[in-house]
């Protein structure tokens, strides 16, 4: 009696739910009838413009004569704002000096962090902790809406598996599962479970779709592929962001299936609206309609059209809706109807925010104590810690022990600009400790720092600048290379080991920063070279935004800990693992190719019709394989050490077969064969070996952070079902085939137990 009670009691309250949710549905419909009732089509179109304030610029165009276009009402939104007294003075025009006092929604890309800045996206991921990352978010939210801001150009969940491409450093890898899975994270994350909750700012996803594709892993570029593929293997994080709730997508610069993103309808409209019954609006990426004209889609007129009428609600800074569509209105290239859904889709946006209620919710400056505080840079820190991935540690050389001296040699070493990576634009870049500093600030008499810049960026001055763009010079040396090794390999001789901070610049990645060499730049290498050839023990800890070509530095240097961009407080969190004060656990989200002429890499590839087996060598005659250098990556997708070592005992399963509707377990022993507690992520692998379509040899379907302590054995059980087998067949239907399977559990994609089951 008492469970029914509970029963009765639990759906009354889920129905109770659903008629508040109802009435509040109705009531914003009403509400926003009658107002677009009282507009004009010029200031519907106006709804439907998204200007720059011209703070921060991110494309070609900047607006113009925006403050006459807020009191004309023809402007529903503005980006990059940075200062909640600028933000609540445009709002003020909106609400105050325009006919209809429609308010505005401010934008910006806070894409890891506000004033307090977590690791670049792409680090993020390689933590591999939802938890983390969603906090990550929230902290973002919450100091962004505190300065105004209640929309977020954020998550980007592009799939990405060349390196080449910049904006890798903004994803969350190579993985549609691991990607959907952080997607939804940051999603809850930026809009909580109400947006009445000032607190709450718009998610934005991006880029829709096939961003990470472009060919060759050059900005801007064309994709192409097929339908299969798009929904196996890079729609999965979209449409996971969609099922959390994202308010907004925005679409993407690339062409698919021939049409560019913009004004593709089958992707804004059938796939977006239709199949996943996305309800928010559709913005388009800097100046994306205008770029159409470029394509060959037509003049600025017809290509606005184009993108109206294909679902897109919003025209970013570039103008062609609000000077074009009212001559397309007359020419019949467009109905009313279209432009009304487009307006009442952002008018819904602001009224869900709050906004009509209080349009100064976010801009009264009351909340400014709540950004850049201690407590959150310390969560920054901490977050830092779990992204680092620990490459190579010959002989145990890392943690360093705090006694002796210490060679800081390199020119990301007293950089605080860079430490921020790309896409940080309101970070406080120069109000947190460099590496040398942070190291400084650790060991305090303990150890005595020496430190040199050792070389430039690069040989090529024009290419530093170009990398160390908005305020992020590493103020090139004057000195020439051989002088600034000279003064390097004496600072060395003086110490009793070396750690070279070398790699990217904070802007060799990001947007437009695609890059055909990969590696290490010239001089640092160069640099590298020198050290290492001093005989003393080397430590290279690696700056990067996207998986690097380490193949010479992988075979000669002792220790490598990849740092990547690791936000505001990176120096104080490189020095906490470098000292072992944390133990690193972070597990690459991407493969590390030997070389760039590998590229596109990834672990989840298939099979071809001639591959190698395990009884051919790495080149074999009319097989699919490389003259010069094997298939395999440096580093494979997963991979990751720690100062702990774990084993892995054979895979236990439940049964060895089972059938729709029910599931098997999958259990293996973790032991932590070290004496030192530490964090390994467990990952689960399945391979469907037939299939009606061809099928990757590994797909990730699971994985968990566990926690182990020294000489501690640990069960990590995994719960597999028909739906973790299904995937999208040649006809798009989301099947799972009956059939024989292979499960693969292991600390990576590479080295794995396996065991095989069937699917009834």
């Amino acid at each position: 009696m008492r469970y029914l009670k509970l029963t009765m009691l639990l759906a009354f309250s889920f129905m109770s739910h659903i008629a508040v949710a109802q009435q509040q549905d109705l009531q914003m419909k009403t509400f926003v009838d009658a107002l677009l009732k009282k507009m004009t089509l010029e200031e519907k179109l106006g709804q439907l413009n998204l200007l720059t304030s011209g703070e921060v610029v991110t494309g070609s165009a900047v607006s113009t004569g925006v403050e006459a276009k807020i009191k004309a009402g023809q402007v529903g939104a503005l980006l990059n704002m940075t200062k909640v007294d600028d933000i609540r003075k445009a709002q003020q025009m909106a609400v105050e000096q325009s006919r209809l006092k429609i308010p505005l929604l401010f934008g910006l890309d806070v894409v890891h962090g506000y004033k307090t800045t977590f690791p670049i996206p792409l680090a993020l991921s390689c933590s591999w902790d939802m938890t983390m990352i969603e906090r990550s978010a929230r902290v973002a939210a919450l100091e962004a809406s505190a300065d105004g801001i209640n929309w977020t150009f954020s998550p980007m969940v592009d799939i990405a598996r060349d390196a080449r491409w910049g904006r890798i450093a903004e994803g969350s890898g190579e993985d549609p599962y691991l990607g959907s899975q952080i997607a939804a994270a940051m999603v809850r994350g930026y809009q909580g479970n109400n947006f009445s909750e000032n607190s709450n700012i718009l998610a934005c996803v991006k880029h829709f779709a096939l961003y990470g594709a472009a060919e060759a892993g050059r900005d801007y570029n064309t994709t192409d592929m097929s339908r299969v593929r798009m929904y196996n293997e890079y729609f999965p994080p979209y449409k996971a962001a969609v099922e959390a709730g994202a308010a907004t997508v925005m679409t993407s610069f690339n062409e698919v299936d021939g049409i560019p993103a913009t004004a593709n309808k089958w992707l804004m409209t059938d796939v977006l609206r239709q199949q996943w019954g996305f309800k928010g609006f559709v913005v388009t990426d800097y100046t994306a309609i205008n770029e159409m004209i470029a394509h060959g889609m037509g003049d600025l007129k017809t290509v606005s059209a184009l993108a109206l009428n294909a679902g897109t609600d919003m025209d970013m800074v570039g103008e062609g809706f609000t000077g074009t569509i009212a001559q397309s209105l007359k020419e019949g290239k467009v109905d009313i109807n279209t432009i009304n859904t487009a307006c009442r889709r952002i008018l819904e946006a602001k009224y869900k925010l709050g906004l009509f209620k209080d349009p100064y919710r976010n801009c009264k400056g009351d909340r400014s104590t709540e950004i850049y505080t201690p407590e959150k840079r310390q969560e920054a820190r901490k977050a830092a810690t779990e992204t680092f991935v620990l490459l190579k540690n010959q002989q145990q050389l890392l943690p360093l022990k705090k006694q002796g001296s210490i060679a800081l040699i390199g020119p990301l070493a007293n950089s605080r600009v860079n430490m921020t990576g790309t896409w940080s634009v309101s970070a406080e870049i120069t109000k947190h400790p460099s590496l040398l500093e942070a190291l400084q600030q650790t060991v305090g008499n303990q150890v005595k720092i020496n430190y040199a810049k050792g070389s430039n960026l690069t040989t090529d001055s024009m290419l530093e600048i170009n990398s160390t763009m908005f305020g992020r010079s590493l103020h090139r040396d004057a000195r020439t290379a051989a002088e600034l090794k000279k003064e390097a390999l004496a600072i060395a001789s003086q110490s009793d080991i070396i750690v070279a901070a070398l790699g990217e610049s904070s802007e060799m990645t990001g947007e437009a920063a695609s890059r055909t060499d990969i590696g290490i730049p010239d001089t640092q290498k160069e640099l590298l070279a020198a050290l290492v050839a001093t005989g003393k023990p080397v430590v290279l800890v690696l700056f990067a935004g996207r998986p690097m070509t380490l193949t010479w530095e992988n075979e000669h240097v002792p220790a490598i800990l990849n740092v990547w961009f690791g936000g505001c407080e990176a120096g104080a969190a490189i020095a906490d693992v470098l000292f072992g004060d944390v133990n690193p656990s972070g597990k690459l989200t991407t493969s590390f190719p030997q070389n760039v002429g590998q590229l596109p890499l990834y672990y989840s590839h298939k099979n071809t019709g001639r591959p190698l087996t395990a009884n051919d060598k790495w080149f074999t005659k009319f097989h699919s394989n490389y003259l010069d250098v094997s298939n395999e990556p440096l580093y494979p997708f997963g991979y990751g050490l720690s100062y702990s070592s774990f084993s892995y005992s054979d895979i236990r399963l439940s049964a060895k077969q089972f059938k729709p509707g029910s599931h098997i377990t999958a259990t293996v022993t973790v032991t932590n064969t070290s004496h030192q507690d530490g964090i390994e992520i467990v990952q689960l692998y399945t391979r469907d070996l037939v299939g009606s379509i061809t099928r990757p040899v590994k797909e990730l379907k699971g994985f968990q952070r566990v926690a182990i302590k020294a000489g501690e054995s640990k069960e990590v059980t995994f719960t597999i079902s028909e739906n973790d087998l299904k995937f999208y067949n040649s006809e798009l239907k989301y099947v799972a085939e009956p059939g024989d399977f292979k499960i693969f559990i292991g600390g990576n994609s590479r080295d794995v137990k396996e065991e095989g089951f069937k699917l009834l």
